[in-house]
């Protein structure tokens, strides 16, 4: 049998390229089909499901806010509990200023060169320590003012085994002296003592603190006045002890 083609190649090429273009334009109106369905997916989730989840939050924070609403004296407890975290952290800062009375007491000299304190006033700003005074006489003055430069803060630092040591005062100076008579009559030689102190005398993170005194070598009388009874040498080991 012998089939003989009568349709023209030009005719072959343009039934080809019909085929061609049915096939794109039908992927074309899928592809779009797909796409537009992506789309109404999308806004459905966002205008339909977001709203649905906002009205679902928005119910339960209404529920809450009933539930609070029925606590009694709310705002105190909240106000409260506010005032404890404000007290938390300015516990953790501040300053142990009490301490400045152990200070006094380790460094006012005993009789007859006690120093009465009138006045103290403690400046932050610029870590000074003023102290407004009255001795027996000038040199009494002096042995509380050498009494106070040979004084050491020991101490010890969170998370540290072993104490540490640092002087308690520099920058010591006095102004203001002048002699006069307290309430009974008696005469006295009026001064004011300031000195810069440091951050460890009243930090708080500076433990079991204590203050000694400290002077290098011998104490003897000519140490600017300051009596033999105030500094003491450290006692000799004689050994056997347990």
């Amino acid at each position: 049998m012998i089939e003989i083609n009568l349709i023209p190649d030009v005719k072959q090429e343009l039934i080809k390229a019909q085929r061609v273009r049915s096939m794109v334009i039908s992927g074309s109106i899928f592809a779009s089909i797909i796409a537009v369905g992506a789309v109404v997916l999308l806004a459905t989730y966002v205008f339909g499901g977001q709203a649905w989840r906002n009205s679902l939050a928005d119910a339960d924070i209404k529920k809450k806010g009933e539930d609070l609403a029925k606590v009694e004296d709310l705002s105190k407890m909240l106000t409260i509990q506010n005032q404890l975290k404000v007290i938390s952290g300015l516990n953790e800062g501040k300053k142990i200023d009490s301490r400045v009375f152990d200070m006094l007491a380790a460094v006012i000299p005993p009789s007859p060169n006690e120093a009465r304190v009138s006045q103290l006033s403690i400046d932050t700003e610029t870590s000074t320590i003023r102290l407004e005074g009255q001795t027996r006489a000038f040199d009494s003055m002096e042995v509380f003012k050498k009494t106070i430069a040979a004084a050491v803060i020991v101490y010890r630092q969170d998370g540290a085994e072993e104490d540490t040591q640092i002087a308690l005062a520099d920058n010591i100076s006095t102004t203001d002296t002048s002699f006069g008579e307290d309430a009974e009559g008696n005469r006295t030689f009026r001064f004011t003592l300031s000195f810069t102190y440091p951050a460890e005398l009243f930090s708080p993170s500076s433990k079991s603190v204590n203050f000694k005194l400290i002077v290098n070598g011998n104490v003897t009388d000519s140490y600017l006045g300051v009596p033999k009874t105030i500094f003491t040498q450290a006692a000799n080991d004689l050994g056997g002890g347990r």
